[in-house]
């Protein structure tokens, strides 16, 4: 049975085809100013073969409605997950489940099962920085949402005339914290806070589990944040979309929605 798995927020769309317990190659675009027919062309219409297409999306129903009419038209339904209180082994910590987003869900479950018997920190980078711990049971202990080290360097560019100002140009400057230009001080700097409180929120979570949790990092910062950590961690860019082959295949879907 081959799926369309399909990872779609407010400006970037992934998708990817699993078949035969395997995941295709991850593809992905800037879906801001698509229309129904670019979805279908795209993303579904190019899928062919597929028995059904699951989606995890923070898009909004704007967009959502969209990508429906999209797999109407080509011969098929879109199943929005919805974030329940237990599914793919992970268990939600939120006293009202539905206010998770389903992008730290959906990832939760992927990084319990990549990672299993260990305690996780789930960290998106994106526009905002996510963290959630699940522990090696499953548990969802709670999460911590940050501006992402983007969303930093752009208020201080828009908020401020003078550091807007003196950052036109200069030298990107090295890999360390300290810069010698007002632009590397600014991208250096909302990174290594980022990073900081990684490490922060893994001492956290060792004092409250009493095992230090290994680090899962996804999103299209990671890649910048990842070195900078003095704890053990792993980056793995598809992170959504394997979680999604685990709610579809290993265990019975969460409950859905269709629109």
């Amino acid at each position: 049975m081959a799926l369309l798995l399909i990872d779609i927020g407010n400006t970037r769309i992934k998708w990817a085809r699993f078949d035969q317990g395997r995941l295709g190659a991850r593809r992905a675009a800037n879906h801001a100013d698509w229309r129904v027919e670019d979805y279908k062309r795209r993303v579904i219409g190019a899928a062919r073969g597929v028995t059904r297409v699951l989606v995890a999306s923070v898009a909004g129903r704007k967009v959502d409605r969209a990508l429906s009419q999209a797999a109407r038209r080509a011969g098929t339904k879109c199943e929005f997950i919805a974030v329940p209180r237990l599914a793919g082994g992970v268990t939600v910590g939120y006293q009202e489940p539905w206010r998770l987003g389903v992008d730290r869900f959906v990832t939760a479950v992927a990084a319990h099962h990549l990672f299993k018997g260990v305690p996780v920190w789930v960290v998106g980078v994106g526009t905002a920085m996510t963290l959630d711990l699940i522990a090696a049971d499953g548990r969802h202990k709670g999460g911590v949402i940050v501006p992402a080290p983007a969303l930093m360097v752009d208020t201080l560019l828009t908020r401020t005339s003078g550091i807007r100002r003196r950052a036109q140009g200069g030298a990107p400057g090295p890999k360390g914290l300290l810069a010698r230009s007002t632009r590397a001080a600014i991208r250096q700097g909302a990174r290594f806070a980022a990073a900081a409180l990684i490490d922060r929120a893994v001492a956290e979570a060792e004092d409250l589990i009493g095992k230090r949790p290994f680090v899962v990092l996804t999103g299209g910062e990671s890649a910048a944040v990842r070195p900078l950590l003095k704890s053990p961690a792993a980056g793995v860019p598809d992170l959504l979309l394997k979680g999604l082959a685990v709610l579809a295949h290993e265990l019975p879907p969460p409950r859905s929605r269709r629109r």
